[in-house]
């Protein structure tokens, strides 16, 4: 409970960085834009650069930095031996002789824990020696059942650092949408929770524990963890306390295993919107670089022991289910004390408050405090005053991601720490993914920040936006690609013998060797093409960047092409709205129709006046063009485990696409609402019938 350290007035990560390419590399840049094209457009001496400024240790020399530049099948630093959980386990003596716990956690029931660095390496070494006697060896998959408890970092450093690849999912997801994912993977060992506590209620998971054991022949042996009950048993399942309880000289003396570079790390999944979730599988050396390029150079998160960021605290609030749960946990890769909540951020239906996480946060003395933009929505939309929470003055960045922030949330966000007294807070907005385990766009601590734009494309990463012909675009929206590897883009995609699943989900859009120069112009056809990443993307002048949402939902009305974000920014600034979901329905010719479908405060109605309000605030914030051409008041808008809004199925719906193929139940977090949108959309095929 200990939070004495204040937060110091500490020279920003990314300057320490710029100052030790000056000094080490003789290299001075006049702008930010200046450093990004050298990072990207000299790409060894960039990632080099990257290997080197965070001691990153091998004991075998790579021979190349990019040996292979190629799109997909980008070959980095062969010869070189790593291993996440070595990165991670490194720091703890300094940790530990600097007083500072490895991890912070506390659920819904105020079960408050700490847990120290020589705890975390001996729990770690304890179950990877388990796991190994289990006959776990490398590149067989551990899968996991797991909420968001130092438990599931732990069993995650324990399986990679013999080599096991790991893979999770929340315990919020259904016995299906679990299946959908490891069936793919057939895993050597599960790992499962008796169940979790969330929005008031436990929720028993036992039976799907039994499912799971059942429908996964792979599976060897298990272990289970007692969230709810330490004492739980089940026969033919290893306890998580006997698993972890070793402390001898075998445990004192382990140490990871040194692996390839290219060492597959974890398999992580795509929402799963429509079939199978692609089973996406990152490596060891890319996965651990890119995070700390992300998280120390461009999310400004130092290393907790070091005195110029001493007692750092790092929280961004994820389930297990979101890869901002593995963005926390490499937290730990730099020395950083990880903070993390284990409930619903919201409260209770019964009792909502959107205060849980601000006061864990100020209880704990966290300076780093990350959310999905939706959060701090939320946060606005419920008349919240931080005041109210304890003292949050140690706080000096928020985090956002999962889908752009609006400007009057950024606004509402900042008025609210300079009423704490906090004058700069800052706002690190950042746009990426799972599929690469990283970021495209974010921030960067010494550049001016405009309420809903994000900073500046990451360092290494040769973000363009681009037209449909393949050209860049400035100030204007196009498709988002990288032009370049980054040593976090996926191996492969598991079970895809032949690639072509990976190829057509990020390089077939644009011809092969297009703009694959780095530092532009054409390549070989030999380079492959680039990374499209599906979202919209305009760049401005000053190098902010905006992102209107996912190209593939897009509006287009009578030939302007609007991201679907700027008409939700229009419509849920409303006070009597909170939450909208808009669908085109223009395809292949066909006339636009544009249904907006809206969820009200409770004790509104949608009546006329309503109505003509929000089709006032689209036309007044974007264009008459963009007016909707009906209103609806639904309950909930569906949305993904991850909390993405379903664009995409509900227009394949309203196209007259049958439920079953367009999405998948399992893999939502509100599966219950859809039953509206099916009925209504068989209601308007009826009405079009008859037309």
């Amino acid at each position: 409970m200990e939070t004495t350290h204040t937060t110091p007035p500490y020279i920003p990560q990314i300057r320490l960085y710029q100052n030790w390419l000056r000094d080490q590399r003789g290299l001075e840049f006049d702008s930010y834009d200046a450093l990004w094209r050298w990072s990207t457009t000299e790409l060894d001496a960039f990632w080099q650069s990257v290997w080197d400024y965070f001691r990153i240790e091998s004991p075998t020399p790579h021979t190349a930095v990019l040996g292979k530049n190629t799109m997909p099948g980008a070959q980095w630093f062969p010869g070189a031996q790593v291993n996440y959980a070595r990165q991670a386990l490194r720091h703890v003596d300094a940790a530990h002789a600097a007083g500072l716990p490895a991890i912070i956690s506390r659920n819904e029931k105020g079960n408050h824990r700490e847990l120290t660095w020589p705890a975390l390496r001996r729990q770690v070494a304890s179950l990877a020696l388990h796991l190994k006697a289990q006959g776990v060896e490398p590149g067989d998959r551990v899968a996991a059942y797991l909420p968001n408890v130092p438990e599931a970092m732990i069993a995650f450093l324990a399986t990679v650092s013999i080599g096991g690849v790991w893979s999770i999912c929340a315990p919020d997801m259904g016995t299906h949408a679990v299946l959908d994912r490891f069936r793919q993977i057939e895993p050597k060992v599960l790992i499962g929770v008796d169940g979790v506590s969330y929005g008031g209620r436990d929720h028993d998971r036992t039976a799907v524990l039994a499912e799971l054991r059942a429908a996964l022949p792979s599976v060897q042996h298990a272990v289970l963890l007692g969230n709810l009950d330490a004492s739980v048993s089940i026969a033919g399942w290893a306890s998580w306390t006997g698993a972890t309880a070793r402390n001898d000289a075998e445990t004192t003396a382990f140490e990871p295993m040194w692996l390839p570079f290219d060492h597959p790390l974890w398999i992580v999944y795509s929402s799963g919107t429509t079939g199978l979730p692609k089973p996406i599988v990152h490596g060891h050396g890319g996965t651990v670089l890119v995070a700390l390029q992300l998280k120390v150079l461009h999310n400004d998160i130092g290393c907790s022991y070091e005195p110029n960021s001493f007692g750092e605290r790092y929280h961004w609030y994820s389930s297990t289910g979101w890869v901002m749960w593995n963005a926390q946990l490499s937290g730990l890769l730099s020395g950083t004390t990880c903070v993390i909540y284990d409930g619903n951020p919201g409260g209770s239906k019964e009792n909502p408050d959107w205060g849980v996480l601000w006061r864990f946060a100020a209880e704990m003395g966290v300076t780093f405090f990350g959310a999905g933009a939706a959060f701090f929505a939320n946060c606005m939309k419920a008349g919240i005053t931080l005041a109210d929470y304890g003292d949050l003055t140690r706080i000096r960045a928020l985090g956002t991601t999962g889908s752009p922030l609006s400007p009057e949330v950024q606004e509402w966000g900042t008025a609210q720490f300079e009423a704490l007294g906090t004058s700069d807070i800052w706002w690190n907005n950042i746009s990426g993914g799972t599929d690469f385990c990283g970021a495209f766009i974010g921030g960067n601590r010494e550049m001016p920040q405009v309420p809903g734009e994000m900073q500046c494309r990451m360092l290494g990463a040769a973000v363009e936006s681009w037209d449909a012909e393949g050209r860049p675009v400035q100030d204007a929206v196009g498709e988002l690609v990288c032009a370049q590897p980054i040593p976090s883009m996926p191996l492969y995609l598991w079970g895809d013998k032949d690639g072509s699943r990976y190829l057509s989900s990020y390089f077939d859009m644009y011809p092969a060797g297009h703009g694959r120069q780095p530092g532009g112009g054409d390549g070989p056809a030999s380079m492959g093409a680039v990374w499209r990443h599906g979202d919209w993307l305009k760049i401005g002048a000053n190098g902010g960047c905006v992102i209107y949402g996912r190209s593939d939902a897009t509006i287009n009305r009578h030939g302007l092409r609007m991201g679907t974000s700027e008409i939700y920014s229009a419509v849920e600034a409303l006070p009597e709205v909170l939450d909208s979901l808009v669908v085109d329905l223009e395809y292949l010719g066909r006339e636009s129709y544009m249904p907006l479908f809206v969820v009200l405060r409770p004790g509104y109605a949608l009546d006329d006046a309503l109505r003509a309000r929000i089709n006032g605030a689209v036309r007044t914030a974007l264009s008459p063009r963009f007016v909707p051409d009906d209103i609806f008041a639904v309950a909930e808008v569906p949305r993904t485990l991850s909390g993405k809004k379903q664009e995409l199925p509900i227009k394949k719906l309203l196209l007259g696409q049958p439920i079953e193929k367009v999405v998948n139940k399992d893999a939502m977090a509100n599966p219950g609402c859809l039953d509206w949108y099916v009925a209504f959309a068989a209601e308007r095929a009826e009405k079009l019938q008859n037309a």
